[in-house]
């Protein structure tokens, strides 16, 4: 993983999943504001748990500089926070009685590809306000599993990092 080796590990924001979770809060700041009600609770919740995917990374690898433990916990945190809001995104899809983009879909491999490149994260942030909810909540469930992916990488390297300054 680019910029992810041990000697910039505390600088979150080299990290490719921090990236991604910036791109995953623009987005989901975006759909909660321009496609749903403002009264709902669901708003604030979404974009809360988009935020802690972020906020909880710089968190996480600013109490790492003394702790990896604390760096781990928070990190999980930012993971988990993510899983919330990827349930969000699923429950619009399936309470609206739209398509959750298959495995094998043309629409999720091409947006599997776009997204694997942290240098495409302006072009989707401009396509999402070209295109529907459906697909925004589609392209964004991508990008969350993308992240979960990174965070899991993400955690080994803090796991690794940890066995090395065991005596």
């Amino acid at each position: 993983m680019e910029n992810e080796n041990k000697s910039n590990i505390g600088s979150y924001k080299n990290l490719i999943v921090y990236k991604k979770t910036v791109l995953i809060y623009k987005i989901t700041h975006y759909f909660c504001t321009t496609y749903l009600d403002s009264k709902d609770r669901t708003v604030d919740q979404m974009i809360q748990a988009a935020r802690s995917g972020k906020q909880n990374i710089v968190e996480g690898c600013s109490a790492g500089k003394k702790s990896l433990k604390s760096k781990d916990f928070l990190i999980n945190v930012a993971k988990s926070s993510l899983k919330e809001l990827l349930e969000d995104y699923e429950d619009f899809l399936n309470i609206h009685n739209h398509r959750q983009w298959e495995n094998n879909s043309v629409e999720k491999i091409k947006m599997r590809e776009l997204a694997s490149n942290s240098q495409n994260d302006e072009l989707i942030s401009d396509i999402v306000k070209n295109r529907p909810p459906e697909v925004i909540a589609n392209i964004a469930i991508v990008l969350i599993n993308q992240a979960d992916y990174l965070f899991y990488k993400f955690q080994q390297k803090i796991g690794k990092e940890w066995n090395n300054k065991s005596p």
